[in-house]
């Protein structure tokens, strides 16, 4: 089955800057959606950013301007570059990736935005 890898999350003073990354194994399918979505305690997983094989993207209104999305469809590889970060991005994010409407997750990574 799919796998997904993140990787970048830490610890940012805010006003800083923080790239995530995920790669995908074991992707079929040429087509499929990726994305960033990310979780706070006690809320909602709630969708940063998506971006289709074509290269449609679908920013949360929260990040619009900071926040960058990006995929290489070769090495199926997906980036979040992150700036600007507000203690209200703290969470725990996630990397995306749907393929015939079937979901993958990766396993998160900590993103904590703190003086």
């Amino acid at each position: 089955q799919v796998q997904l890898e993140e990787s970048g999350g830490g610890l940012v003073q805010p006003g800083g800057s923080l790239t995530l990354s995920c790669a995908a194994s074991g992707v079929i399918s040429r087509l499929f959606l990726m994305g960033w979505y990310r979780q706070a305690p006690g809320k909602q997983r709630e969708l940063v950013a998506s971006i289709t094989t074509r290269g449609d993207i679908v920013y949360a209104d929260s990040v619009k301007g900071r926040f960058t999305i990006s995929r290489d469809n070769t090495k199926n590889t997906m980036t979040l570059q992150m700036s600007s970060l507000k203690p209200e991005d703290t969470a725990v994010y996630y990397c995306y990736l749907r393929e015939i409407l079937t979901d993958y997750w990766g396993q998160g990574t900590q993103v904590t935005v703190s003086s």
